[in-house]
């Protein structure tokens, strides 16, 4: 076993280029009808430069609905200039008790791959949804807590 007061020197010596780089997350923000304006208060919450965002609505979403969202994205400067928000053009049909949710889930991975591989994590938020905790907040949890087969939640980190 370590002593304790050599492991702490050792950790306080690191410097900022021994740190590893920030993780990237890819999210899918799935919403319904009438969810538009919480799909928006949601991406504005979460986005960060560094991640990937697809924007589901559902086929139960009026045209009128999904163009309001697709002008937002598309008139944010933020958005636009950082090219990592997309909305889904051809939406899927959703029953949020069957086998829909999964095949929804699946094809927005397939498409948030086909937009960049240059992710680490990928997280599914409905329009529902509301961070907790902001990016950065996140950042330092998974860097310095989670290794190959390690769920993080937070600082507290579970096998």
């Amino acid at each position: 076993m370590d002593d304790p007061e050599e492991v702490f020197s050792k950790s306080s010596a690191l410097s900022s280029s021994d740190l590893p780089t920030p993780p990237r997350f890819a999210y899918l923000i799935s919403g319904t009808k009438g969810d538009v304006n919480s799909m928006k208060r949601l991406l504005k919450a979460i986005y960060h430069p560094r991640n990937h965002y697809l924007l589901h609505l559902d086929r139960e979403v009026t045209h009128n609905e999904r163009a309001t969202l697709g002008r937002f994205v598309k008139q944010s400067s933020p958005f636009r200039e950082g090219g990592n928000v997309h909305v889904v053009g051809k939406a899927n049909v959703v029953s949020y008790k069957g086998p829909s949710m999964i095949a929804t889930t699946l094809h927005g991975v397939a498409i948030l791959l086909r937009y960049s591989e240059h992710w680490d994590w990928f997280i599914n938020l409905s329009a529902a949804d509301y961070p907790l905790v902001t990016q950065d907040g996140i950042y330092p949890s998974l860097n310095y807590c989670c290794l190959s087969e390690i769920v993080c939640f937070f600082d507290i980190c579970m096998c």
